[in-house]
């Protein structure tokens, strides 16, 4: 069981919750036909956004993201890239600091973030002057 928390760029996901929630199902069937591991694929803010925060959550190692010794007490984090968004798995013991880190970077660099492992799913959009409101939740 992992904590999960997305980024994407807000320019490509729809703002109605429905038809985010729709837009995310299609996203997380991973076909784009590209490696999800090279933030170079990932929109110029995800790619920002991916460049500061492996400085407190460093990615997986090669070997984990083949499936070798990848368990629960891995060090790193596990970061699934797209063109627009970037699904991050973290540890359950480091919620409360993956929530403050994503929320703030999120801010910083005018991506969208969504609360997927939330009960409620927020989804928060850039508000254009440097920090997140709150788009819908369940």
């Amino acid at each position: 069981m992992s904590y999960d928390l997305m980024v994407f760029a807000p320019e490509a996901a729809p703002k109605k919750r429905e038809a985010f929630l729709a837009w995310y199902d299609e996203q997380a069937e991973w076909g784009e036909g590209h490696s999800y591991a090279d933030p170079a694929v990932a929109s110029p803010a995800l790619q920002a956004f991916y460049a500061d925060i492996v400085h407190t959550f460093p990615a997986l190692a090669l070997e984990d993201l083949a499936g070798e010794d990848n368990d629960e007490d891995s060090p790193g984090t596990d970061y699934t890239i797209g063109k627009s968004l970037i699904y991050i798995t973290f540890s359950w013991d480091q919620i409360d600091e993956a929530h403050a880190t994503v929320t703030r970077l999120a801010a910083k660099h005018g991506v969208g973030f969504f609360d997927v492992s939330s009960d409620i799913a927020e989804t928060w959009l850039p508000d254009g002057k440097g920090d997140l409101y709150i788009a819908h939740s369940d």
